[in-house]
């Protein structure tokens, strides 16, 4: 899911500021309502100069509306390159995976094997013959949840931050655990999970490549359309231009009587194919879509399931699956 872009507001970036500074060292004071006197060494410092030299000096936190000159070393504003540079700077490196035990608010009895059984067909539409082979049992079922920050280069480039959550182990998107997450309790004392799924770095860059990829499709299908009529613009252009100079070069040849020049001007047409070729495929890269993920948190998250056994049939195929029912979503997990 997309996160609504939060408006400019200097006293909400200057909090953000005094509190990002102390996380990196700096010494920081509150001179008035818009100002910050900093005192910055290394990693801190860093964000004005590249040698980590000391650096002292006051910032100012200039409203949106402010019509005059800007400094981008000692002021903050929208768009502001130090506002980058600290979000970079408290950025963990490498990214650390966090773990949440959610708050159990599911009931303390498991459901009813006939509710149950009309979720999973309700989900599953396509299984034949559903039955339990075990009761349920108290179990954890886990998702794996990123922060990702999605940059759109196109003619004009796009940036966004997203919410991603996926079941585990299949990768299904969870946009309910997307949405609710911010008001999700940890669990405190309750019993953790004995055994967490292992890292696994290459598959789940795979899933949340392909959840990404799903996320954005919209906005990328509005780029696209974009793109594809500016690059059609520049295509027909280009074929205008090199049509017309073909149709000079070979009324030329049709004038001239002297083979010298008729060779020339096929050598002139020759070359000109070849730049017509050149700058079509010029113009065809420069309309191209790149999407560069960042991710700035990774989360495994553990919540309270039911654990079972059933014995399903799906056309003639009859096979025992385990099985986890997620009272939150009130959806099976595979």
């Amino acid at each position: 899911m997309r996160l609504a872009r939060l408006k400019y507001d200097p006293h909400t970036v200057l909090d953000f500021f005094d509190e990002g500074l102390a996380a990196l060292g700096a010494l920081r004071e509150r001179t008035w309502h818009d100002r910050l006197e900093v005192v910055a060494e290394g990693c801190a410092a860093a964000l004005w100069n590249a040698q980590d030299a000391l650096f002292a000096g006051e910032l100012r936190f200039v409203p949106v509306d402010a019509a005059t000159a800007r400094d981008a070393a000692r002021e903050v504003f929208p768009g502001c390159p130090l506002t980058f540079r600290l979000a970079e700077a408290l950025r963990q490196t490498p990214l650390q995976l966090e773990r949440l035990v959610m708050a159990d608010a599911s009931p303390a009895r498991p459901p009813d094997p006939a509710v149950a059984e009309k979720l999973w067909r309700a989900q599953f539409p396509d299984s034949a013959r559903w039955r339990m082979l075990t009761p349920f049992l108290p179990d954890f079922h886990f998702s794996l949840l990123a922060l990702a920050r999605c940059e759109i280069q196109a003619i004009d480039q796009h940036w966004s931050l997203r919410r991603l959550a996926l079941s585990l182990p299949g990768g299904e998107p969870d946009e309910n655990l997307a949405a609710e997450i911010p008001f999700a309790r940890a669990a405190g004392d309750s019993p953790a999970p004995k055994d967490w799924p292992a890292p696994d770095p290459a598959r789940w860059s795979g899933l949340l490549e392909r959840a990404l990829a799903l996320d954005v499709a919209d906005e990328i299908a509005a780029v696209r359309a974009r793109q594809e009529n500016s690059l059609r613009r520049e295509l027909d252009r280009v074929d205008e231009y090199f049509e017309k100079y073909e149709q000079e070069l070979n009324a030329r040849a049709g004038r001239s009587g002297s083979e010298n020049v008729k060779l020339k001007i096929a050598d002139r047409l020759a070359a000109a194919k070849a730049e017509h070729v050149r700058r079509r495929a010029d113009q065809a890269a420069r309309h191209e879509i790149r999407v560069h993920p960042h991710l700035d948190a990774l989360v495994l998250v553990a919540e309270a399931a039911w654990f079972a056994r059933l014995e399903l049939q799906r056309g003639t195929d009859l096979r025992a699956v385990a099985a986890r029912f997620v009272p939150r979503s009130r959806r099976w997990a595979v």
